[in-house]
């Protein structure tokens, strides 16, 4: 896949949400979407949402629907050097 534009997001009065940088689509469902994208994973969650557009040659994605939120996800796990800088500040 080639993604042209990598990590824009674009919400249109909360009502047609436009992502570039998409790798794929996870889950969704009519209240909640979980994509992997090139900055890593965003969980959209709303009501009456569905699947507008998915482009996998410029991994461009369009929802539409009621968008309530937007949050990228981070799953780094055992990050042992963040610890240590907390035990020693």
């Amino acid at each position: 896949m080639i993604c042209l534009e990598q990590g824009k997001v674009f919400l249109d009065s909360r009502k047609i949400l436009t992502i570039s940088g998409v790798n794929k689509i996870n889950r969704f469902d009519s209240e909640e979407f979980l994509i992997d994208t090139s900055l890593g994973f965003l969980k959209v969650k709303g009501s009456d949402l569905a699947l507008g557009k998915l482009d996998n040659n410029t991994g461009e994605t369009v929802i539409k629907g009621n968008i309530n939120s937007l949050m990228y996800l981070n799953h780094k796990k055992g990050n042992k050097e963040s610890f240590i800088k907390k035990v020693f500040k």
